[in-house]
């Protein structure tokens, strides 16, 4: 395997597919400041320090910690202006760490009361999406993700609005927040609603809970991807299940250890999910709260892992093909994987975009 300083290839211009960002954490901890500023937001030292924030999630005091710096960065998007510049900003930190296409989560309820009501709220968002989509040169959708906290009648309001715009940039349903708490099945309805409309089925498990939460997502749900799903493989009929299926976990390597799901980087799963063949999506899920971007989760499996850049390659194929990316996208990125593996280390890292990834647009 390819894992020293020396042979080692840019994983920046390694061409990529995100799958697992959540929207308000995907937000860049400067415009974080600047717009608590702006509305006499006060921030906790944990979103000011300028480093991660101390989270395990693990239990529910976690959790909620968590979750309450969560919804104070959320109060800070107030106008369909913050919106168009998270999406911005964050499709520009995409190029940068060479993502070619970026399906990023979100719940528009959460954003409603202030931008209008759900409807508004999401075509605010979709706007945002086609712009900075148009203005950096990456691919973009949306994922429009139920709250497992809510009632299960809110999650299927939720599934016919995102079907309602199906053919307007949403691609997918997910369901998100603390997987310990309600059942799968109680959403079996709204995901069904989902899929009927063609959406791609993508609820979290497997991450705050065990294998039996994969297992649901899979039996209740019909998961064709997995948000996390990385305790699949305390059970070896699980993993078995997920690789013969064809299932592909959304792995966030850096969040698994912040919430302390895994104690440390080298108890993530990585190399056994990738040798039982679970196709795996490597995401950052909330950089602003974990303190980095996708690039560096791939740099995780190569220098906590010993991901070779060949493996690293094929980490990056089976992000594509596991995303809603149109066709000639997905073979673009493809087409550029190949090129950057077939490139000798250190060739053109200062070149900018990664091959097969659109040059970003200058700021404006």
């Amino acid at each position: 395997m390819e894992s020293t300083a020396r042979t080692a290839r840019e994983v920046r211009r390694l061409p990529k597919a995100h799958l697992h960002l959540h929207f308000t954490g995907s937000m860049r901890p400067a415009t974080l400041l600047e717009l608590a500023d702006r509305d006499g937001v006060h921030l906790p030292e944990a979103l000011t320090s300028g480093e991660p924030p101390k989270l395990r999630a693990t239990d529910e005091r976690g959790w909620f910690r968590f979750q309450r710096l969560y919804d104070i960065a959320r109060s800070c998007l107030r106008t369909p202006e913050d919106i168009q510049r998270l999406v911005r900003e964050a499709a520009e930190e995409e190029v940068r760490d060479g993502s070619g296409w970026l399906e990023i989560q979100v719940d528009p309820t959460s954003y409603a009361p202030r931008l209008g009501g759900l409807i508004p709220t999401l075509e605010i968002i979709l706007d945002a999406v086609h712009t900075a989509s148009r203005d950096t040169g990456i691919g973009m959708a949306v994922v429009v993700a139920a709250n497992r906290m809510k009632h299960p009648l809110d999650a299927r309001t939720l599934a016919r609005l995102a079907v309602r715009y199906a053919d307007s940039g949403v691609v997918g349903f997910g369901l998100s927040n603390d997987e310990r708490r309600g059942l799968a099945r109680d959403f079996d309805r709204a995901f069904a609603i989902a899929r009927e409309g063609g959406l791609l089925a993508a609820p979290h498990g497997g991450e705050l809970a065990g294998p039996s939460s994969v297992r649901d997502c899979l039996d209740d749900l019909h998961a064709q991807r997995v948000g996390h799903g990385v305790r699949a493989v305390e059970d070896p009929a699980l993993l078995r299940r997920l690789a013969d299926a064809g299932v592909t976990c959304e792995v966030c390597p850096a969040s698994n250890v912040a919430l302390g799901v895994y104690e440390k980087a080298e108890d993530v799963p990585l190399r056994v999910m990738f040798e039982a063949g679970v196709p795996m999506a490597l995401g950052a899920d909330d950089p602003l709260l974990f303190g980095s971007r996708l690039a560096a989760q791939y740099e995780i499996a190569r220098e906590v892992h010993g991901f070779g850049d060949d493996e690293l390659a094929e980490l990056a194929r089976q992000s594509v093909h596991a995303s809603r990316a149109p066709q000639d996208v997905r073979e673009r990125l493809l087409g550029g994987i190949d090129d950057w593996l077939a490139a000798p280390p250190g060739a053109g890292e200062s070149a900018g975009a990664a091959p097969g990834v659109a040059p970003r647009a200058a700021r404006g």
